[in-house]
């Protein structure tokens, strides 16, 4: 994979508080072949498609989704009329409710609420647009299924370059350091994200592209990283479960702060990433505290005891 082909478009959405370097699409095209990664939600392909037309590109030839969450697919139909020429590749779990979207849009208001609306409405994507490849015509992109973040999501291989999506949680740079935490809405199972990560660290990617976000380097690392955190997360759910009901949510975000150093970064974000940080961690401990409150006292106890 030659890095020079390989290009993030940033889908930034400056009415949104902290929406900045945050979603994001890839663009890769070598001898002539063109995919792009994740095009984004509706609000943004007016964007996402002068950046594309700048690039010089007429054509695409596939457009691969990691998953069909409204952020990173919404806008899938609506780039489809620019470019007639592409084939979406998705989760085949996820194909149906990209063809005909009024469930995944009524969810993603019921969940998002306003901020659906800012995101704009989901596009249906034709039948005969979309299917699910293990191999990605000529381009040698290998897809896999890595339920965990969604049931619906996919990674994709291209040589030694992972397109990762949300496989490994959410990350940002903060000087001389990294902040991650994992992304784990309802319906969160820990040994089916815990397996997903563990084949991805089988691949042995040298590189990784993180959804949210960028290009990093060290993509064993930051796997290896991910994981810990989904083991030490969940501890810490099951640590603080005695809290009310109304101090649960502050109780663990305590405990994270005190035991989770990648985390605990979050203080050295720009203000505006952290306040948008803190709007999604409700998604993530709601998932995680719905897996922990549904286990027995045995696999709890067993969780504390590491």
């Amino acid at each position: 994979m030659n890095p020079a082909n390989l290009t993030c478009i940033d889908l930034d959405q400056p009415s949104l508080e902290g929406f900045r370097q945050f979603i994001s699409s890839w663009l890769y095209r070598d001898n002539g072949f063109t995919l792009l990664i994740d095009p984004g939600p509706l609000s943004t392909i007016p964007r996402l498609c002068t950046e594309l037309r700048r690039q010089g590109i007429e054509r695409l030839d596939y457009v691969l989704l990691t998953h069909i969450h409204i952020d990173h697919a919404g806008g899938t139909g609506a780039l489809l009329r620019e470019f007639p020429g592409a084939t979406v590749i998705c989760h085949p779990e996820g194909i149906r409710h990209l063809v005909s979207p009024e469930k995944l849009w009524e969810g993603s208001r019921k969940v998002l609420g306003p901020l659906a609306d800012a995101y704009g409405e989901i596009v249906p994507v034709p039948a005969e647009r979309i299917r699910f490849d293990e191999t990605i015509g000529r381009s040698g992109v290998r897809a896999f299924l890595t339920p965990g973040h969604a049931q619906h999501h996919c990674s994709y291989l291209l040589d030694d370059l992972l397109f990762g999506g949300e496989v490994a949680g959410v990350r940002c740079d903060v000087p001389d350091g990294i902040f991650m935490r994992p992304a784990t809405p309802p319906r969160f199972i820990l040994q089916v994200a815990l397996d997903s990560l563990d084949r991805m660290i089988a691949l042995a990617p040298r590189a990784m592209v993180f959804a949210h976000y960028g290009l990093v380097d060290t993509a064993l690392d930051h796997l290896r990283i991910a994981r810990s955190q989904l083991l030490l997360w969940v501890r810490g759910v099951a640590a603080t479960a005695a809290a009310s009901e109304t101090r649960r949510e502050e109780a663990l975000v305590a405990w994270l702060l005190e035991w989770d150093k990648h985390y605990r970064n979050i203080s050295r974000l720009p203000e505006d990433i952290q306040a948008r940080e803190r709007y999604f961690l409700g998604n993530t401990l709601r998932g995680m505290m719905e897996y922990v409150d549904a286990i027995s006292a045995e696999e709890r106890q067993a969780l504390l005891d590491g």
